[in-house]
């Protein structure tokens, strides 16, 4: 194993559902000479959707290069998907990341950063169909694999990415060890998932959900106009 660093950025925001990336956070840490930078524009609390005040740790100015970025979701990305400062350092970091990653609604985020375009993602089940909008495939799994990006479906699904991410970054001996030792070995207390739940409980809560649906279908495409508009200058000067 080498004794460079691992770099790995997490991005926080405002509103942020924190499980997203505290989830994988929990592995990541642990992992031998990593180094996690917790990302912001400032260096700042921030509140999550459900009132979880979190610190960064590292500004968007000050990141290394990563080996991998995590983006997570959360109500609030509504309000930052189209962020410009984002969108740039997203571009930046994400493009040259080794692994490029999200869980939930992260990979919205990375669609409406145009990082996503022909790649296979995994994304929360209410949303998973917004993916199609910037290019992606959606796929009904908990962790889908293509190429160097990595997704997790809906919120405690970062912490089955979190150990697909180590094996990947450290070997399955590693992820192995790391999940005995977290004791992970879910049992949930009821049986009832997307697949098997019934059909009125599904409408029923699809029916609760419409007006965030469709504020954040509004926000990726407030996002992809941004990004259509940043990269019209340079296709014609390209063209000049």
């Amino acid at each position: 194993m080498s004794d460079k660093p691992i770099q790995i950025g997490l991005l926080f925001f405002p509103g942020m559902t924190q499980l997203d990336v505290t989830g994988p956070f929990e592995v990541f840490a642990r992992l031998p000479n990593a180094r996690i930078h917790l990302l912001w524009k400032r260096i700042e609390p921030v509140v999550s959707d459900v009132g979880l005040p979190l610190m960064p740790t590292t500004t968007f100015a000050d990141c290394p290069d990563l080996d991998v970025l995590c983006v997570g979701g959360g109500p609030g990305q509504v309000t930052v998907m189209d962020d410009d400062d984002l969108q740039a350092f997203l571009r930046d970091k994400g493009g040259s990341a080794r692994y490029l990653t999200s869980v939930c609604a992260g990979c919205l985020m990375l669609g409406g950063a145009g990082l996503l375009d022909g790649y296979r993602s995994a994304c929360h089940w209410l949303l998973i169909d917004q993916l199609k909008a910037f290019g992606a495939i959606p796929v009904d799994q908990r962790v889908v694999v293509d190429r160097n990006r990595i997704s997790g479906g809906g919120v405690t699904a970062g912490i089955d990415f979190g150990f697909k991410v180590a094996a990947l970054l450290c070997g399955e001996d590693v992820a192995r060890r790391l999940q005995l030792f977290l004791e992970y070995q879910p049992e949930p207390p009821f049986d009832i998932t997307v697949q098997n739940a019934p059909p009125e409980l599904l409408a029923e809560i699809r029916a609760a959900a419409v007006p965030m649906v469709r504020e954040r279908a509004a926000a990726g495409q407030r996002a992809l106009a941004k990004l259509r508009a940043s990269e019209r200058p340079r296709t014609e000067k390209a063209i000049a």
